[in-house]
């Protein structure tokens, strides 16, 4: 059973992605937006149900096999990972419902759900890879998608975006690939466990540090940390608005973040001089991409140099090593996952109704958009950290994680940069939704039914987190973390490998 539960991460969506271009000429409209919602929803239920079925602290594995003989195929389930596709699933869902309003002007559903089911497929299997050749395959899968997507619409910016975008992850991808061969040529395998074991029985240090630097510059180009950041206010606003949420809700932290700390935590084991290059390169991403937001007047490249700035939150608790603050990474993670990828939905429902993102043409829309504009103030204050929404809770539980580990300098730039990202966000409020209306947007109305639906179940998830946080971080994000905080231990004996 629990075997079934883990191959419908990979084979559902991909499964669909497969057929979906025939069956979209039975009908291009209806049936691709049931199947592929419906693939969602399975998903999303298909994660509560397996993290019922996980034992505590042990993960669940699937061997592939042929006619009863192994094949060099595994997969694992553990609670960081089930974490992470929770949080793919919920958010995938929403980008579905709100692309069946979304991409009606577009056209071509079919062709847009199967390259976003290969996009969700891609993001499954890495985190379901117990090996690096897997994580780099799927990573790969993911991005591939990706790149089409952000050139959806064939316009001049976004295939310019789209290339720009792909160059960059190709240097990524080259840096991966090199720290990949590296580490085959050192150990011999690629499996996480065999690495870990390798290298933990050998005097490998100089080694491992050029690999950590390689793996840093590749991953950190995928999480858009500054000063790899260049492809992300380009692509993201370049895209359709349901793939804007998902390539920064989602994509960068599942090829980014994620991958860069299971390799960190799980092979290498996170050192000291680690942990502090994390620190300051999260710090960073924080203080220069509030500013560089500050500046915008694009409303999507706001919310682009915004994400930069939030993954530095997530990289910083994360760095910090101690049980609170990869707590506190994990869970920030998640609250920026919905928050980021409502707010750029919204986007979408503005650009759709008055025809610009530039803030500076905006005023006044609360009038005629109040479901978007109260699902936008929502968004806004969470990623700002303003109490009780969720992202005041995983911003506090870094800052203290940082004050109790006697890192005052760098807790006192999160709370610096959070007021700096509550005043960009204010300003967004104030120039789009408030103010007395002009009178071209006399005819503006409200997002269509799906549009609108998608962003209030974001804008409820990120106000149910805040208010039961407790339950959700202890049910959730405490399992995960401890996962995480076991090291190259946990995958040297739980996975057994």
């Amino acid at each position: 059973m629990e075997t079934t539960l883990i191959v419908f991460f990979l084979v559902l969506p991909l499964a669909l992605a497969a057929v979906l271009p025939l069956l979209g000429r039975l009908s291009k409209r209806v049936l691709p937006d049931i199947l592929a919602n419906a693939v969602f929803f399975v998903l999303v239920v298909n994660a509560f149900v397996l993290g019922r079925r996980i034992p505590a602290g042990e993960p669940l594995i699937l061997q592939a096999s042929w006619f009863g003989e192994p094949l060099g195929l595994r997969m694992a389930v553990d609670n960081f990972s089930l974490f992470l596709l929770l949080a793919v699933a919920l958010v995938s869902l929403c980008v579905g419902l709100y692309s069946i309003s979304y991409m009606e002007h577009f056209g071509s559903k079919p062709a847009y759900y199967a390259l976003l089911l290969i996009m969700v497929a891609g993001m499954n299997g890495l985190i379901l890879s117990t090996d690096l050749f897997g994580i780099y395959v799927f990573l790969e899968v993911a991005a591939v998608a990706s790149y089409a997507l952000v050139a959806f619409g064939l316009g001049r910016d976004e295939v310019e975006a789209a290339f720009k975008y792909l160059m960059l992850s190709v240097a990524a991808s080259a840096f991966i690939l090199i720290s990949i061969a590296v580490i085959f040529f050192m150990t011999g395998s690629l499996a996480l466990s065999d690495v870990a074991r390798s290298l933990a029985a050998m005097d490998a240090g100089p080694v491992v540090a050029v690999c950590s630097a390689l793996f840093l510059m590749g991953f950190g180009l995928k999480a858009a940390l500054i000063p790899f950041h260049a492809w992300l206010p380009d692509a993201h606003p370049s895209a359709p608005a349901p793939i804007s949420a998902m390539l920064s809700g989602l994509l960068i932290k599942v090829s980014g973040v994620y991958a860069m700390t299971r390799i960190f935590f799980h092979v290498f084991g996170l050192t000291p001089a680690l942990s502090m290059v994390l620190m300051i390169l999260g710090s960073v991403s924080i203080v220069l991409a509030a500013f560089l937001a500050l500046g915008q007047k694009d409303l999507k490249r706001m919310l682009a140099y915004s994400s930069i700035s939030q993954v530095g939150y997530v990289v910083l608790g994360l760095g910090l090593g101690t049980p609170l603050g990869i707590i506190g990474g994990l869970f920030h993670l998640f609250n920026h996952a919905l928050a980021k990828g409502l707010l750029f939905l919204n986007s979408g429902s503005i650009q759709s109704a008055a025809g610009t993102r530039n803030l500076d043409e905006m005023a006044g829309l609360a009038r005629r958009m109040p479901v978007t504009a109260v699902t936008s103030l929502v968004g806004s204050l969470s990623i700002a950290g303003v109490p009780p929404l969720n992202g005041f809770w995983s911003k506090l539980i870094i800052i203290i994680a940082l004050v109790q580990a006697g890192q005052g300098g760098f807790a006192l730039i999160a709370v610096l940069a959070s007021i700096l990202t509550l005043w960009y966000y204010l300003l967004f409020q104030r120039k789009a939704f408030f103010g007395k209306p002009e009178e071209r947007w006399k005819d503006i109305r409200e997002a269509p039914f799906w549009m609108t639906a998608s962003t209030v179940v974001l804008a409820l998830l990120c106000i149910g987190v805040g208010i039961f946080f407790s339950p959700v971080v202890a049910a959730w994000i405490e399992p995960a973390a401890g996962v995480l905080g076991k090291g190259i231990q946990f995958v040297l004996g739980a996975w057994g490998l």
